[in-house]
């Protein structure tokens, strides 16, 4: 008997803000930065609140241009439950159009893929179940500030 295929739910999206770059140079892999994560919104069906001012993402961009992003930062739920979020992905895309996003220019998500991949935890009872959910992400960059639209995979 062929097992289920897995099907995506949408939860929430997260409007996460960015402060300035931190560029750390050149690592073992490529190069290093660390992105401040200031605050945000989560707008959504099953998780609504606000991107609280804790976290950063560590990236390193390759010489290929990939970036990988390596998140940690936290929610506060509109009714007070703190849920800690770890995302972790890729970006790519054409040089030209990456060249563009390093610039801080606005470009088409279209234009690139942005996928990641997200745990979330907390220990509030109300929420438990995103303790034993994966979820996925499709995300864009803007200047100063990310969009994540998250799904959870049934």
């Amino acid at each position: 008997m062929p097992l289920p295929e897995p099907k995506l739910e949408h939860v929430c999206d997260l409007l996460v803000k960015l402060g300035p770059i931190k560029e750390m140079g050149l690592g073992r892999g490529g190069q290093r930065r660390i992105i401040p994560i200031i605050g945000g919104e989560v707008i959504g069906s099953k998780l609504s609140g606000r991107i609280l001012d804790i976290g950063a993402d560590w990236q390193t961009i390759f010489p290929s241009s990939l970036a990988e992003i390596d998140t940690r930062y936290a929610m506060e739920t509109d009714d007070g439950a703190v849920i800690e979020i770890i995302n972790y992905g890729y970006r790519f895309g054409p040089s030209d159009v990456l060249a563009a996003l390093a610039r801080g220019e606005d470009v088409p998500h279209d234009k690139y893929s942005m996928r990641t991949m997200a745990r979330l935890e907390t220990g509030d009872e109300r929420y438990a179940w995103v303790n034993r959910t994966l979820f996925v992400g499709t995300g864009a960059r803007h200047a100063d500030a990310v969009t994540v639209s998250l799904f959870a995979v049934l």
